[in-house]
């Protein structure tokens, strides 16, 4: 088996929410880099593996005209370059290790699951009247969810700081993994499940 990035590898990783252990790919690479490849078919982006999936996340520029938490949020200037977005990944990846002691692969996971929203709204319109209501979110859906919360978390806690983005992209994946309030990604987790559960 190979080592993500030549250090850690997945062997003993295990995945608890049985929802989303079949659309976490856990065949790492030492470069996680796909080329592009598994996106030309519909669902197939769960094949990609899990680590590359949020350096994908990582190179997007930010919320855009949307805001997050009451302000706009920004990305680190990084759309496209995804070498710059594997060194990031890969030195909050260190730092995680330093922190916590454990495979940084298996903090990851524990973090996605646990910034998985369950529960979403959606608009519907019937005769002119529309209202929301709340419906399950896919298995797929919750996983990219978490992963852009997590990269926003990262962009959020190093903009205009002396903060780095490795360092701010692991100290959100160590508080998400413990599913400490303090993190953000676990908050909008909580605050989508909370909408939701006022419009069934």
């Amino acid at each position: 088996m190979y080592k993500i990035f030549g250090k850690w590898d997945a062997e003993n990783v295990q995945v608890r929410d049985i929802a989303l252990a079949r659309h976490m790919n856990m065949d790492l690479r030492v470069v996680p880099h796909t080329f592009g490849r598994k996106t030309r078919k519909r669902f197939e982006k769960e094949t990609i593996p899990i680590v590359e999936r949020l350096i994908n996340k990582i190179m997007r520029s930010g919320q855009g005209k949307r805001k997050l938490s009451g302000k706009y949020i920004r990305g680190r200037g990084s759309c496209g370059k995804k070498l710059q977005a594997m060194r990031i990944v890969e030195n909050a990846f260190i730092l995680i290790e330093e922190k916590t002691r454990e495979n940084p692969v298996q903090v990851l996971i524990r973090a996605v699951e646990n910034s998985a929203p369950r529960e979403d709204v959606t608009r519907i319109q019937k005769g002119g009247v529309a209202y929301t209501m709340a419906v399950d979110v896919s298995p797929l859906k919750r996983i990219d969810e978490a992963l852009k919360n997590l990269a926003l978390a990262g962009f959020g806690n190093s903009f205009n700081n002396p903060t780095s983005a490795a360092e701010a992209l692991a100290n959100e994946i160590v508080l998400a993994a413990k599913e400490d309030n303090a993190s953000m990604s676990v908050k909008r987790r909580n605050e989508v499940e909370r909408i939701a559960l006022a419009s069934r």
